[in-house]
């Protein structure tokens, strides 16, 4: 038994639009736990109040909650509370990372590249917003993670649909100029940045249902790129989780264009542990199995 770690409750499902991806991260997770040992069990925020967590005596909590309500620091800031040690990072790192408009803010800030954006709504002028940003433009909401309600909009008439779409999961929705280039993404375990992971969708387009539900989409782990080009991008994903105050693991997502430009998209920092999750791939290469990396991410858990 891995008595170090006390009873664990491994956190899943939940109420957010990503609750179907949150119960095939948990389940994942749950059986790799229990599989090495550790007195692990499946806890569901969305069945049972977080207060029978202490009520319980759980002593540590793995977080496999994505979005809204799990991702965002509101679950964070409870266990804060019940004193409950969890994995990922704090309540202030989670909202902002959570928040793709404030993050991109920060990094702007502390001179990271990021694409250029609109904060849009039903007034906005649909054509100055395209003119600004060129085409295409995504348009996604600012507080959903997994590409939930996210267009890619190829023609300034279909704006005002993609708006509406993204303006049913958040009132906040941002419009982000599109970048050529290859789609990376970067994880991080504690104070190591792993492998790159190098993404191609069918057509470029890394929906929910190509990261999710098909197997059209190809990851390349190694990522092929110079291993000099892959220190650089490295170090700039630690310093991107470093501003926002991320801890214990997480993923950041960028584009690498044709001329080695990198541009920071978003912070993800409960990242999906599914069969096709990003995260364990670039983790086996380097060197961690599945049930290595839970126990890594578990063992950083820590309230503060």
């Amino acid at each position: 038994m891995q008595a170090k770690f006390g009873k664990v409750a491994v956190l899943m499902g939940g109420a957010s639009a990503e609750r179907e991806v949150s119960l095939m991260s948990g389940k994942a997770v749950l059986a790799a736990l229990q599989g090495a040992g550790v007195d692990a069990h499946a806890f569901d925020p969305a069945d049972t109040d977080l207060h029978v967590l202490k009520d319980e005596g759980y002593d540590r909590a793995f977080l496999a909650l994505h979005g809204r309500g799990g991702e965002d620091g509101t679950v964070q800031g409870m266990l804060e509370m019940l004193g409950i040690p969890y994995t990922g990072s704090g309540v202030m790192a989670s909202a902002l990372s959570m928040d793709k408009w404030r993050t991109k803010l920060v990094w702007l800030a502390a001179g990271l590249p990021t694409p250029r954006f609109h904060i849009i709504d039903e007034t906005s002028d649909w054509a100055a917003v395209a003119a600004d940003l060129g085409l295409p433009i995504f348009v996604k909401p600012v507080h959903e993670g997994s590409s939930m309600g996210a267009t890619k909009v190829t023609d300034a008439s279909g704006l005002a649909e993609a708006w509406a779409l993204a303006a049913r999961f958040d009132t906040l929705v941002i419009a982000e100029e599109f970048i050529d280039g290859q789609e990376l993404t970067i994880p991080f375990l504690g104070d190591e940045v792993l492998p790159v992971v190098r993404i191609v969708a069918p057509d470029g387009n890394y929906d929910y249902q190509h990261k999710y539900f098909t197997d059209d989409t190809q990851y390349f782990c190694p990522s092929g790129l110079p291993a000099a080009q892959e220190t650089e991008l490295q170090a700039l994903m630690r310093r991107a989780a470093q501003v926002l105050a991320c801890r214990g693991w997480g993923r950041g997502d960028l584009i690498l264009t044709a001329e080695g430009k990198p541009y920071l998209l978003e912070m993800n920092t409960t990242p999906g542990m599914t069969g096709h999750s990003l995260v364990p791939m670039s983790a086996r290469v380097a060197g961690y199995d599945f049930t290595a990396l839970c126990l890594s991410i578990l063992e950083k858990a820590r309230l503060g």
